[in-house]
């Protein structure tokens, strides 16, 4: 078991980790990707009447996302790594996380026997959210409506959520995904709640010391899901200081041999600690425009320019941005 920095909600790897006493709970199992205005329902849920009953409010997350391991060749690149989903579901309010290990073991075993062994022996639990979609057990043969006939039989209460929807779309981690890969960070803002951010370090051999001296910073090598190729205006968050920014994501064709990078410019820089392993928080705003090839490094700079003052005018506009 592990205690979250975040404050005192422990994190636990595995159910031997669960104390005996554990229980009752209320729970809300899912992949939580992106932790999105659906699953905060969910979990506002399991919280709420975790409250009323004097139990404790438990999310039940898996490492690594099913797809991953069952077919790694087609898995989707996530909205989250595991840290942050972490982060992210003790931001919610439950008062203890836990985190599964999707191996073998898990992926073979039947619906009921998932019921019996994690939810009702380890877990103790009295009551579960989830949405309509939820799926489970051996090559997911068991839905909401199989949970209810559990429920019954081992005496624990289903309550089933509607999906989100937030201007005329249904939220889900994979609408997120799709919007976030072709740049839309708009409406990706409106399923997440929040504005899509990638949590990275400074890409090494680039010059960093102790200092950040130069309005510019490249993201070290990321394995999660990043904006489509394009012009990004962005917020960049290092050591605590917060700085207004314009970021390209892709392999800045402009220069041969540049290779692909996440490089954000800051635009109202003053020095600030970095090292190699500072935290890096880059949230995505708006994209100016898709990634071109310049016929001179004139143009592009003329373009930068003009990239620059749209970003200033929207920070201008949107003072809470």
């Amino acid at each position: 078991m592990t205690v979250s920095p975040h404050g005192a909600v422990p994190v636990y790897r595995s159910l031997a980790e669960i104390p005996a006493d554990f229980g009752p709970t209320v729970a809300a199992i899912g992949n939580f990707d992106g932790v999105h205005l659906g699953h905060r329902e969910i979990l506002s849920g399991a919280i709420q009447e975790a409250r009323e009953r004097g139990a404790r409010a438990l999310a039940i997350t898996f490492d690594p996302h099913p797809e991953q391991f069952l077919r790694p060749e087609v898995a989707p690149r996530l909205l989250t790594s595991i840290p942050e989903r972490l982060r992210l579901l003790i931001a919610t309010g439950v008062d203890a996380v836990l985190v599964l290990a999707f191996d073998a073991a898990l992926a073979n075993m039947r619906a009921e026997e998932f019921v019996q062994r994690v939810l009702v022996e380890a877990l103790r639990v009295c009551s579960l959210h989830e949405g309509g979609n939820f799926r489970f057990g051996y090559r997911a043969e068991a839905g909401v409506k199989e949970l209810q006939v559990f429920g019954a039989a081992y005496r624990f209460a289903v309550h089933v959520h509607r999906a989100v929807c937030v201007h005329g779309l249904e939220v889900s981690s994979s609408a997120v995904r799709r919007l976030v890969a072709a740049g839309d960070m708009k409406r990706a803002r409106w399923m997440l709640g929040r504005p899509f951010a990638v949590r990275s370090t400074p890409a090494r051999g680039r010059g960093v010391g102790t200092r950040l001296l130069v309005p510019t910073v490249n993201l070290a090598a990321y394995g999660a899901l990043l904006p489509g190729f394009g012009v990004y205006v962005t917020r960049l968050t290092v050591s605590g200081r917060c700085f207004q920014a314009v970021t390209n994501v892709g392999n800045r064709p402009t220069f041969e041999g540049v290779g692909f990078g996440v490089e954000t410019h800051i635009l109202n820089f003053e020095p600030v600690d970095l090292s190699e392993e500072t935290t890096l928080e880059l949230e995505f705003l708006l994209r100016l425009r898709g990634e071109m090839q310049w016929p001179s490094t004139e143009a592009l700079k003329a373009q930068i320019f003009k990239d620059v003052a749209r970003a200033k005018r929207y920070f201008r506009l949107r003072a809470d941005a």
